[in-house]
């Protein structure tokens, strides 16, 4: 069969979702904070559900049968990771270990970016899918960051962060082939009760 006939190959993505923080700064259990109809956490899980369908990783920890509980039914899978003190690259690695060995890619979705669309999940997979071997990261606010999706070929680097530091030096390497999709809204993360109020007397 040559190149021309040759069918291409599907790429398979998985979503991870981040929700196993311990909020100190919001003082309980922020994924279970409500905004508009559902859960902070409930709304990242329904997003990513959307676009990867049962190729989703829920990241529990703190409080984690609540958070677990609040997004019920879950078309894929939870883990608990039971080192969450420890920091955001745990959790990261606790979702790449359970499908690592299955995914072409890993979009990472947070629990705490309200204003995250479905159609910006699904633009990320689109140019991911032109484009396989590169990250794709949110542009915002003169950054990059979540929700982003990282190629099977950085999953070492992902696995070589410690404690409470994220993927980000990764998207900033400029060795590394990133491209980037705007998206202003994903600078708006909610860290206290007052970030939530303020966002939602805002929105509705």
């Amino acid at each position: 069969m040559n190149g021309k006939n040759k069918i291409r190959e599907e790429k398979t993505l998985f979503a991870i979702i981040l929700a196993a923080g311990e909020s100190k700064r919001f003082g309980s259990t922020k994924q279970l904070a409500q905004f508009g109809e559902e859960a902070l956490v409930t709304k990242a899980v329904r997003l990513a559900e959307t676009v990867c369908s049962f190729r989703t990783i829920l990241v529990t920890g703190n409080d984690w049968q609540s958070v677990a509980d609040e997004c019920e039914p879950l078309q894929g899978f939870f883990v608990l990771n039971s080192e969450f003190r420890e920091g955001i690259a745990i959790s990261i690695h606790s979702g790449l270990a359970a499908i690592s060995w299955v995914t072409d890619a890993a979009l990472i979705v947070l629990a705490d970016q309200p204003l995250i669309t479905v159609e910006h999940l699904a633009k990320l997979e689109a140019i991911w899918l032109a484009s396989p071997n590169s990250i794709v990261a949110t542009s915002y606010a003169g950054t990059a960051g979540p929700p982003v999706i990282f190629p099977r070929s950085y999953f070492p680097n992902i696995n070589a962060l410690e404690g409470d530091r994220g993927a980000k030096a990764i998207i900033d390497d400029q060795s590394n082939k990133v491209e980037l999709v705007c998206f202003e809204n994903a600078g708006i993360d909610i860290d206290r009760v007052e970030d939530l109020h303020e966002l939602y007397d805002a929105t509705f």
